[in-house]
């Protein structure tokens, strides 16, 4: 058995890293993350900080997430209505 694809827990530990990163430090300490948490409506997220979010996720998993590509099949609505774990579960499949 090998452990090849990293835990949805490991995945979502380290992209709540990421989030608290592009959004600041100060913020961080308020709001829990957690795989319901909301990036439009609970973090608040701005087009641009989702844009870093996504470079750093390309960076740390070696461009092996098409995060570019998953997002743009996505509608506007699906966009708005993302939650961290639907991109938790999109990275561990990519694994």
């Amino acid at each position: 058995m090998s452990e090849a694809k990293p835990s949805q827990e490991k995945v979502l530990e380290t992209l709540a890293g990421f989030i608290r990163e592009v959004i600041g430090q100060e913020w961080a300490a308020d709001v829990a993350i957690t795989m319901d948490t909301s990036f439009n409506h609970d973090l608040e997220l701005e087009s641009i900080e989702f844009v870093a979010l996504a470079e750093k996720v390309q960076q740390h998993y070696q461009g092996k997430i098409e995060f570019a590509e998953w997002l743009s099949k996505m509608e506007l609505d699906q966009i708005i209505s993302l939650r961290v774990g639907d991109v938790v579960e999109f990275i561990v499949r990519c694994q």
